[in-house]
């Protein structure tokens, strides 16, 4: 029986199956290099703590990727090259050695707060790997190897009249800045923070400091009507830091200063750093923070990126 059905080949639907396959088919020679360099300073933890890293973060973190087959099939393959050359640059723990010991320190408890905050491993990466999934038991596992890192003790004599030292230093005016000085972004130290009003406060076990954050009239107006999802523009935070001192009765003091930091709203001006204007001044000398390297900003953003479902901001206000 004679039918008027066109043979498979000059069908047009068969004809666009064939391009479209023709075409993955080419794409798959276009990847990117994705090598293995040579291990220079593997990081040094208790095995459990190793072994979780190791399973959640050494395929994007360190110079040992083990690639599955289905990770090398082109498109998804240039997002895993993308994904492991950004993470190799933000922290690579197979150069562990080029960090400082306070260095390390502050990358692992970073680290740990991003996979608090759900923010790592990548949930779309964890969705296919599931082996690399942190469990609450892990999480435990490497919170206490955190703990385990700080020792708290009375501090000596010697600290404590420093501190003092700096602080009549400061009250007497004698470190009043003559010409602010200005962050390679272009963002200028800011003096009247001392004047806006305390809307929370923060420690960082991993290097000893108190914080406490003040926010500039439009952040507290902000607060106030409950409208910082997201913050408005014009809404400014700056955040202190002061060494912890704990006295021979376990009281612990506010030390040393610091540094200040800034976050700067404006969407439009600094619509490429997430709407954000960063700036950090370090001791009283107020010494800008990555010198006239630009890109310092990276960093800040890679630090708050957990926080992209609260506009990037990590210390919610205190509501009283």
């Amino acid at each position: 029986m004679k039918t008027n059905r066109k043979p498979l080949y000059q069908r047009k639907a068969f004809l666009i199956i064939l391009i479209l396959f023709a075409g993955f088919l080419c794409i798959q020679f276009v990847r990117p290099d994705v090598p293995n360099p040579p291990v220079t300073g593997d990081l040094e933890a208790p095995a459990d703590v190793k072994a979780i890293i190791q399973r959640a973060c050494y395929d994007c973190h360190s110079n040992n990727t083990n690639l599955r087959w289905y990770d090398k099939i082109v498109p998804i393959y240039w997002g895993v090259a993308s994904h492991i050359k950004q993470g190799r640059a933000d922290l690579n723990f197979s150069e562990w050695n080029k960090l400082a010991p306070a260095d390390q320190k502050g990358k692992l408890w970073e680290s740990v707060n991003q996979i608090i905050a759900g923010a790592m491993p990548l949930p779309g990466y964890t969705a296919v790997h599931t082996g690399a999934k942190v469990s609450a038991a892990d999480l435990a596992v490497l919170k206490n190897y955190l703990a385990s890192m700080v020792h708290s003790k009375p501090a000596d004599t010697t600290v404590i009249n420093a501190a003092d030292r700096q602080y009549q230093h400061w009250q007497k005016n004698k470190t009043a800045v003559s010409k602010l000085p200005t962050a390679a972004n272009g963002i200028s130290y800011i003096p009247d923070y001392k004047n806006w009003q305390p809307i929370s406060t923060t420690e960082r076990f991993d290097n000893n400091t108190l914080r406490v954050i003040f926010g500039n009239v439009i952040a507290v107006k902000a607060i106030k009507e409950n409208k910082i999802h997201p913050w408005p523009n014009g809404a400014i935070f700056a955040k202190v830091a002061w060494a912890q001192l704990q006295d021979k009765d376990g009281t612990t003091h506010t030390g040393e200063f610091k540094q200040v930091e800034y976050m700067i709203k404006d969407d439009k001006k600094y619509a490429s750093t997430y709407g954000w204007g960063w700036a950090r001044f370090k001791t009283p000398k107020m010494v800008p923070y990555g010198g006239s390297n630009v890109m310092f900003t990276t960093e800040c953003m890679n630090c708050h990126k957990p926080m992209a479902a609260e506009d990037f901001v990590f210390t919610q206000p205190i509501k009283h």
